[in-house]
């Protein structure tokens, strides 16, 4: 079951089956049903064993008792959906074929997330062979609608909420383990998400009098909402850094030499000076510290020469740390200074508290990394984009975000682009990470 050419074919059935939530409402969800019927097949003991739940139509939750059930279990998630392809990108291999080739699985969902979620059930499926027991009750919780920021996962948490579960740990999707991470730093790391930023949709819109375009007036509803989004620049919010950006700094000093030494350990010590910083650079190292907003949908209009009554923007902001939804509405508002646009909030979350780096939580997870990853150092940091992991942080104390899988600059870009592709090495590495987790989970409380 957990060899590596065995593990590879199992992924490339599943890339088979096109679960594109975003296509459900053509597709229907059929799709979704044969991925659920396959992984019972490809997983007979994790079915045989462990309970299984539906919970809404797109969520899995399965329950493996443990040797202690007075213990508070471990949750480890990943999701089922993919994004959609666009038909006329040129992939070396068709999105959904699962091929194997050159020593990768490629298709659309090897990375996100397919592949993170076949490395936790083959871990679990070769354990149960073997006839382990965990120390403590283990939850498998998979999501159909991730990427639709469906309610599969949040259900899922309020579930466990409402049955008065309280997880030990939480794993998601989130970091990798990647070359020189930053700047300066030799080696591997294995980054892990300890916190991620809020999601929000905002939609701007103004209202204007209609009529021909042959005589506007100076302010029509479209000049309106242009002038608000060119008023909503990079700088419209404050940086200010976390405290896991400033202890992913610190731990990359020891991989630094000379004058970057130096430097990341000033960094590390003054989280004034790297708000600055960063926020200088701008793309990720920006994001990290401050807010983000960007506009992605414009709307307005019938007809070349006809002024429309109302136009609107569709701005995507991704909260930082240590703001909220009402305070980012408010600075939004400030910024744009015209009354005469409306500002709705569409969805919006605000961003989760950071998890610890100095528990058991973590340092098991450093441990399992080890294993897998001999030479890669286990670093925090906070996730810009959003996971399922964030409906369990209102409740749950250690909550983080890893991908056990070594993933290139090339290979991180692929994903939700073209030839989105896994190492099949890191299969078995992937599953190597969980295994040892599993193995090591702890007997008793602590505190």
């Amino acid at each position: 079951m957990t060899s590596l050419h065995g593990a590879a074919e199992r992924l490339s059935r599943m890339i088979q089956v096109a679960t594109v939530s975003a296509e459900i409402a053509e597709r229907g969800l059929a799709p979704f049903e044969e991925f659920v019927e396959l992984l019972e097949e490809l997983y007979p003991n994790v079915h045989r064993r462990l309970d299984r739940e539906r919970i809404t139509e797109l969520g899995l939750l399965f329950h493996w008792r443990g040797a202690d059930d007075t213990l508070d279990p471990v949750v480890l998630m990943a999701h089922y959906d993919v994004v959609p392809v666009d038909a006329t990108d040129a992939w070396t291999h068709p999105p959904f074929d699962g091929r194997v080739a050159d020593g990768f699985v490629y298709g659309r969902g090897a990375l996100d997330d397919k592949g993170p979620l076949l490395v936790i059930l083959e871990a679990v499926e070769s354990l149960l062979t073997e006839g382990f027991v965990p120390a403590r009750d283990v939850y498998l919780s998979f999501g159909g609608n991730e990427e639709t920021f469906g309610d599969a996962a949040r259900t899922i948490a309020e579930t466990f909420s409402a049955r008065g579960i309280t997880p030990w740990l939480v794993l998601d999707e989130g970091g990798a383990v990647v070359d020189a991470p930053l700047p300066f730093v030799r080696g591997e790391a294995a980054m892990v998400g300890v916190a991620e930023k809020g999601p929000m949709t905002l939609q701007l819109s103004a209202r204007g009098d209609g009529g021909h375009a042959s005589a506007p007036p100076s302010l029509t509803a479209i000049t309106r909402v242009a002038r608000a989004v060119a008023r909503l620049t990079p700088d419209t919010f404050t940086a200010s850094t976390p405290a896991g950006v400033s202890r992913m700094l610190e731990r990359f000093v020891p991989r630094t030499r000379g004058p970057a030494r130096l430097l990341y350990r000033i960094l590390a010590s003054r989280p004034g000076l790297t708000a600055r910083l960063f926020a200088r650079m701008g793309g990720e190292p920006a994001a990290m510290v401050r807010t983000t907003v960007a506009a992605t949908m414009l709307e307005g209009g019938i007809a070349a020469n006809v002024l429309p009554s109302r136009a609107s923007a569709t701005v995507n902001l991704r909260i930082a740390l240590g703001e909220s939804v009402a305070s980012t509405v408010a600075r939004v508002r400030r910024r744009i200074a015209d009354r005469s646009v409306q500002v709705d909030v569409i969805d919006g979350e605000d961003p989760s508290p950071e998890s610890s780096t100095e528990n058991e939580q973590f340092a098991m997870i450093a441990d399992a990394v080890r294993i897998s990853h001999p030479g890669a150092r286990t670093v925090p940091y906070v996730m810009m984009a959003a996971t399922d992991a964030r409906h369990f942080h209102r409740f749950a104390p250690a909550v983080y975000r890893f991908a056990p899988l070594a993933m290139s600059a090339e290979l991180r870009a692929t994903i939700h682009g073209v030839d989105e592709r896994v190492a099949v090495d890191e299969l078995e590495r992937g599953t190597r990470f969980h295994r040892a987790l599993l193995e090591r989970l702890p007997s008793r409380h602590r505190a």
